[in-house]
């Protein structure tokens, strides 16, 4: 059941044609889903098929492997993503927060090494900013690099990783000096001594994501690979990305939220109590009238700030707030929605289930939604 709402003027028949194709991909993953839930993570496959359909890196310029789109095309994607409910895929983690690090603030030579491996899905990205003691406070990271001749030692350690489990090329933050510089070092893991996977963590949604502890025990890198070749950038570098990023956030959560919509008007409007469909009791058709209101203005603010990032006038407060009502709506409506699914909606086997813990999430990564308030507030 199809859902009423504005059009978006950001998207056109290009981008159109990409979301109607990545949705045919997603939704051919439907059967694989339960077992990647079991198991944890997607396949590895999962990666070079996005990536053989042009669903990886779509924003990123031609010559350097990628799709030559604007963020439009990772939003596109994105929204399709929602629409097949394939959450765990953390494809826009890969393109639309590691490449746009490397294309923005890395040097042509790790433009031309890194980007064309993301486009083709050969490298699966990961960014590692969260520490076991240190989440949105990324000034306080205590992972370190050290210089030794032409190259980096690092030791820290790393959590709540997406991609952890496949990721073979990480954007990490770190302090390469201790009291005060923080840095962004591109850290390719392949056959790398000293680095080390922890387990894969069991999580309260997103049960098909991997998401994982990282280990650095002088692990030996070197210096040409901090990122832009200047050290003691990398937190001006998070906070110029970190906008792309809760954008990101917001607009899986107006995805979900239509898809939560469609998936409780459907089932409605079947099943029966007292004789009649639960569609018929006023309560229904008033909590699905108001998620409906709730949806549409989601899809407006996502829309605007859509057209706003695409002309590169998003704002880090306008990015941070609509992160943080979008995902707000976004578990109230999964919420409702459950509500009005009885004992089946509390069952996994039923998508609405997934979806809502999937959600919980949302207000925490990317900076918790206090932190959002917190950091619109200074420029108020």
């Amino acid at each position: 059941m199809s859902i009423e709402a504005f059009t978006s003027n950001w998207m056109t028949e290009e981008h159109s044609m990409v979301y109607d194709s990545a949705l045919k991909m997603f939704k051919s993953w439907e059967d694989k889903d339960e077992q990647w839930r079991e198991n944890g993570m997607i396949d590895r496959k999962a990666w070079n098929e996005a990536g053989d359909m042009g669903f990886l890196c779509a924003s990123m310029p031609e010559e350097y492997g990628g799709g030559g789109g604007d963020f439009g095309h990772e939003a596109a994607i994105l929204l399709a993503q929602a629409q097949a409910n394939q959450a765990g895929f953390g494809g826009m983690v890969h393109s639309g927060i590691v490449a746009p690090y490397i294309l923005k603030h890395g040097t042509e030579e790790q433009k031309k090494a890194w980007l064309p491996k993301l486009a083709t899905g050969e490298s699966v990205g990961a960014i590692a900013m969260t520490e076991p003691t240190t989440g949105s406070d990324l000034q306080a990271v205590k992972t370190y690099a050290v210089k030794d001749g032409n190259d980096y030692i690092i030791n820290g350690s790393k959590t709540f990783i997406t991609n952890g489990q496949h990721t073979n090329l990480i954007v990490l933050a770190c302090k390469t000096d201790r009291d005060q510089g923080v840095s962004l070092i591109v850290v390719e893991t392949d056959a790398l001594e000293g680095f080390s996977r922890g387990r894969n963590l069991k999580k309260t949604g997103l049960s098909s994501q991997d998401t994982s502890e990282l280990f650095f025990s002088n692990v030996r890198v070197p210096q040409k690979n901090v990122l832009g070749g200047v050290e003691g950038l990398g937190f001006i570098q998070m906070m110029q990305e970190l906008p792309q990023e809760r954008l990101i956030i917001a607009l899986s959560g107006c995805g979900a939220i239509k898809l939560a919509l469609e998936l409780t008007l459907e089932y409605v409007k079947e099943r029966e109590a007292f004789g009649k469909s639960i569609w018929k009791f006023q309560n229904t058709r008033f909590k699905l009238a108001e998620v409906q209101a709730d949806y549409l203005a989601v899809k407006a603010l996502c829309d605007s700030a859509v057209e706003a990032m695409i002309n590169g006038t998003l704002t880090a407060p306008q990015a941070s707030l609509i992160k943080y009502w979008v995902t707000e709506k976004q578990c109230n409506v999964m919420d409702e929605c459950l509500q009005l699914f009885g004992g089946y909606g509390y069952m996994t086997e039923y998508p609405i289930a997934r979806m809502y813990a999937d959600a919980r999430v949302q207000k925490i990564y990317g900076g918790t939604n206090e932190i959002m308030k917190e950091l619109a507030s200074r420029f108020m």
